[in-house]
């Protein structure tokens, strides 16, 4: 019997700036640098893997005749973590400007957002959805 994956979703951001972009999510949040291409501070595409699935794919931004036109700085995510904690704290430490601060939500979760260097919003919680319902 063959295995399925689990179900991913992709974040799709362009960047002014994506190699301190790459960097910081690689060294501040966590996500592991799989592929960048590209030369010199123009990123044609990046994937970053987040340990639980999925991931962010990014590239510098283009021209106009982009197939794909997307502003750099608005993307908004929320990404499942194990250790909210542990990830607000390096997070706080790299200087982000964090928008709310880490607590407890009525859902049952503990969670967290701030702005990324280019502008972009991300949440990171510890909540999981609720159950699908079959």
């Amino acid at each position: 019997m063959t295995s399925v994956p689990p179900p991913q979703v992709w974040l799709s951001i362009r960047a002014v700036h994506a190699r301190e972009l790459i960097r910081f999510l690689v060294d501040v949040v966590g996500f592991s640098e799989t592929a960048v291409f590209g030369e010199g501070d123009v990123v044609d595409h990046a994937q970053l893997d987040w340990p639980l699935g999925g991931g962010v794919m990014l590239g510098s931004v283009r021209d106009n005749s982009d197939a794909w036109p997307q502003s750099p700085g608005q993307s908004a995510a929320y990404v499942v973590t194990d250790d909210a904690d542990a990830l607000f704290a390096r997070v706080v430490a790299s200087g982000a400007e964090i928008l709310k601060s880490l607590q407890d939500t009525d859902h049952g979760g503990r969670d967290f957002t701030f702005r990324d260097p280019e502008g972009n919003l991300w949440s990171f919680g510890t909540y999981r959805g609720e159950p699908k319902k079959d």
